[in-house]
Order: structure tokens, then C-alpha cells, then sequence
């Protein structure tokens, strides 16, 4: 951890840890995907601690705000080029022999790698970014014109038909 520190005291209590610098790497360890629990590790406090520096040092809760949506529009794409399908420059490499025992070259073959399309990237996509549509669970909404006398006088006259199917059968 750096060694320069803006300490102050907190409300009620003892000087915070809380050192300037933190922000600036609060920032490139939620770009890197860190949770909170993970920042409260590298800075060797709590998670408690993380809450309260968040709410105390607006410049450090602003970093890890940019951090993690750097870092969440970072997945986002990548899922996104996995459920279409993408393609990249490669370079193959081979070992290819001079022919008799001349030994061999190494030769660097470039091509393009394809990538087919993922259909568990794009329904995951599609589920989180159009729930409405992509959701296993549909909601459906059912309207009774019944009022609860018809609806009695109906489960009746069902009860009445099964009795009559049972004593028949």
C-alpha cells in the first residue's frame, strides 16, 4: 500500500486509512473485475471499510463506479462478439523441413480464425437485455368474467360429471 496518506478523523471515532492514491488504484482493480470484497483484501480492511470510504470519498466511489462499468462494458462486448460470431488475424506456426537431413525452418503462416456463433452467448444476451421477450417464465394474464356465485355453481357441476364418469367407468 502507498505510504502517503491523507488521514483524517471520522465522525465519532479514529482516524481513517483512507489514503488518496487509493481511488487511482480502486479504479485499475475494478477494470480488472474486482468485487468490493476483493478491494477490502488488497487495501488489508473490511468490506465495512469499502462501504464507508465509498460514501465519505466521493472521488474513490466515483472510481470504482468508472472501474466496473469499464469493465462490465468490456464483458458486454465480448459476449456480444460471441453470440454473432467474429473472426481475428493468426499467425500459424510450422516447422518445415528443407528436404534430405538439411534440418528444418520455422515458418509463420498468417490466416483469419472464424468463430461461429454461440447460441448460449446470444440467448443470455437476449434474456438480459429483453427480458420481456427472452424469459423462460412468461407471465400470462387471465381474466375470469365469473362471479365467485358462477364460479361455485360451475366446480359443482363439474364435481357432478366426475362423480357421474366415476360410477360409470
Amino acid at each position: 500500500m502507498p505510504e502517503t496518506a491523507e488521514r483524517g478523523l471520522m465522525p465519532g471515532g479514529r482516524p481513517t486509512e483512507y489514503r488518496v492514491e487509493y481511488a487511482k488504484e480502486a479504479k485499475k482493480l475494478c477494470m480488472l473485475g474486482a468485487t468490493d470484497k476483493e478491494l477490502a483484501d488488497f487495501f488489508e480492511v473490511t468490506e465495512q471499510t469499502i462501504n464507508n470510504w465509498k460514501q465519505s470519498q466521493p472521488k474513490f466511489f466515483e472510481s470504482i463506479k468508472a472501474g466496473k462499468v469499464k469493465a462490465d462494458a468490456n464483458v458486454a462486448a465480448r459476449l456480444y462478439c460471441r453470440a454473432i460470431g467474429y473472426q481475428h488475424d493468426a499467425v500459424k506456426i510450422l516447422t518445415v523441413a528443407r528436404g534430405g537431413n538439411a534440418g528444418s525452418d520455422v515458418v509463420q503462416e498468417p490466416y483469419i480464425e472464424h468463430y461461429p456463433p454461440d447460441t448460449a452467448a446470444a440467448i443470455f444476451w437476449l434474456k438480459n437485455r429483453q427480458p420481456d421477450k427472452w424469459r423462460e417464465k412468461q407471465t400470462v394474464e387471465v381474466t375470469d368474467a365469473l362471479t365467485p356465485a358462477e364460479r361455485e355453481a360451475r366446480v359443482l357441476e363439474l364435481l357432478t360429471i366426475a362423480k357421474q364418469r366415476q360410477a360409470s367407468g
